[in-house]
């Protein structure tokens, strides 16, 4: 079992890492606020958690242990595959996860794509005792902006909504709509944004 990889980031989008160590490049699925976290690094540490099935061997790279832990968690409730669980990490740090989880708020947890309320409370009963509440920082720069050109931040934000699960329309009219409105935000911004109310 690979418990982290560490070496040079060769590629980064907001759903995904390739991370070269020992002449190998791995690509790793990553959640939104491992991607923030990354976003002015050239090289990372990422623990790895693998998910093997019968058709697909694919990894999931994750900032911290914290991070890894409550995706374990979130795999094992009934109804809540890997992708799932990359969008609630992607839509809230795991601080704000454990407070939701601690605080038995199930409208927070059905405000995110792909959660309804079963699932939701499920959540709630499967993790309430499984989980600490700590004030873990997420380290984000929320000023971290590059020179990026709209066009270019505007494809980002598209491809990795369009991975998490939603159409390439419904993901171009959202993302077009918030940076209209505000046009001094990053891609994690963005998306963060969209994820919201998608």
């Amino acid at each position: 079992m690979i418990d982290f990889i560490k070496g040079e980031i060769i590629e980064i989008t907001p759903t995904s890492v390739v991370i070269e160590t020992g002449n190998i490049g791995y690509m790793l699925a990553i959640s939104l606020n491992t991607y923030s976290s990354l976003s002015k690094s050239n090289s990372c540490k990422l623990y790895v958690y693998e998910h093997i099935k019968e058709d697909t061997h694919q990894l999931f790279g994750f900032i911290n242990k914290q991070e890894r832990q409550l995706f374990i968690y979130l795999i094992s409730v009934s109804g809540i595959g890997s992708c799932t669980a990359r969008m609630i990490l992607s839509s809230l740090s795991v601080y704000e996860l454990k407070k939701i989880i601690f605080s038995s708020d199930v409208s927070a947890l059905k405000a995110i794509k792909g959660i309804g309320n079963k699932t939701a409370e499920r959540i709630i009963v499967d993790l309430k005792d499984k989980i600490t509440l700590v004030n873990e920082q997420n380290h984000l720069d929320p000023t971290n902006h590059n020179n990026t050109t709209s066009d270019n931040i505007l494809n980002e934000v598209v491809s990795a909504l369009v991975t998490l699960g939603f159409s390439q329309r419904t993901s171009k009219q959202a993302a077009s709509k918030i940076m209209n409105n505000n046009s001094n935000l990053t891609a994690e911004q963005i998306i963060k944004s969209a994820l919201k109310f998608l």
